[in-house]
């Protein structure tokens, strides 16, 4: 995934999607056959020669330097998360390192500890790939009611996030913005390929997805990073019908490499119609109703 020609493909893409009139090099009467600015623009917008930005675009030098790949990023007017997978390609290919397979994930106690914390709002706990390593009931029955509950405790059949939106019909049903959720799960997977290009097991299951979906690998080539933090998923659940979803993703100073991803139905400040809708039982950390006679507790 991360061969010498990522960094190429990557100065590629971004150069292609900056429009002209974007740039200082905007009214200078060049007739352009496709969009976006030409390599001898790029060149110059960052001090560079065309030489060796055209090496650079062809995957043949590897000692690009910070100083040079912040001045492409600023002539390519990349944003903060790209910028910082620009200079994780290049790191790659100034220290080449072997491919490894890692150990299989498993959850931080802080993770279980603020899991059970937050009982009331669906939640799970993801792993470098976008794994789910954990989840409470109702983040289970938000996520993948039809998968077992225990998938997460296995590394055989833990549910992974990116394989369910392609390849499983079930999960891709739940997204009524199937295209902007999957264009996320995407780019992050990019950005994250980046940072870990020894994981063979991500290499693994970008290669999986871009053979067996179209749309990944069209997804995939178009080159997008991003890092997600919180958001709105719109859903169509099948117990809880037509909802918006808000969503807050909380790293793990223990393991930077696990996040907790929070849920919070609109309109429901304690939880309650979140657990109704879904069908998971109501919870709170802090008083629990005794159960009902003949009821379930």
């Amino acid at each position: 995934m991360n061969d010498p020609g990522d960094l190429a493909v990557f100065l590629r893409a971004k150069r292609a999607a900056l429009p002209p009139e974007a740039t200082p090099m905007n009214g200078f009467g060049v007739r352009r056959r496709v969009p976006g600015l030409r390599r001898e623009e790029v060149a110059q917008l960052a001090g560079v020669s065309v030489t060796y930005y055209t090496r650079l675009e062809q995957g043949h030098s590897r000692r690009a330097s910070d100083e040079v790949l912040l001045a492409l990023a600023r002539a390519l007017q990349l944003s903060v998360t790209e910028t910082e997978h620009l200079l994780d390609l290049a790191r790659t290919r100034r220290t080449p390192a072997a491919g490894t397979d890692p150990a299989p994930e498993s959850v931080s106690p802080n993770a279980r500890t603020l899991l059970s914390l937050v009982a009331a709002r669906p939640a799970v706990v993801l792993g470098r790939r976008n794994d789910v390593l954990a989840w409470n009931g109702s983040g289970h029955a938000l996520v993948a009611p039809h998968l077992p509950a225990d998938a997460p405790d296995h590394p055989d059949t833990r549910p992974s996030l990116p394989r369910l939106l392609f390849l499983d019909p079930q999960a891709r049903a739940l997204y009524r913005d199937w295209s902007q959720e999957a264009a996320d799960y995407v780019a992050y997977l990019r950005l994250i390929s980046g940072k870990y290009p020894e994981d063979e097991a991500l290499t693994r299951m970008v290669g999986e997805l871009c053979v067996r979906d179209d749309a990944f690998a069209a997804l995939w080539a178009s080159g997008r990073v991003g890092e997600c933090v919180a958001g709105t998923k719109r859903m169509i659940h099948p117990r809880a019908g037509e909802i918006t979803v808000d969503f807050q993703l909380w790293a793990q100073a223990d393991r930077p490499d696990q996040r907790i991803e929070i849920y919070s139905l609109r309109d429901d400040p304690d939880g309650t119609r979140t657990c109704a809708l879904l069908g998971a039982p109501a919870r709170h950390p802090l008083r629990q109703r005794a159960p009902e006679a003949g009821g379930r507790s």
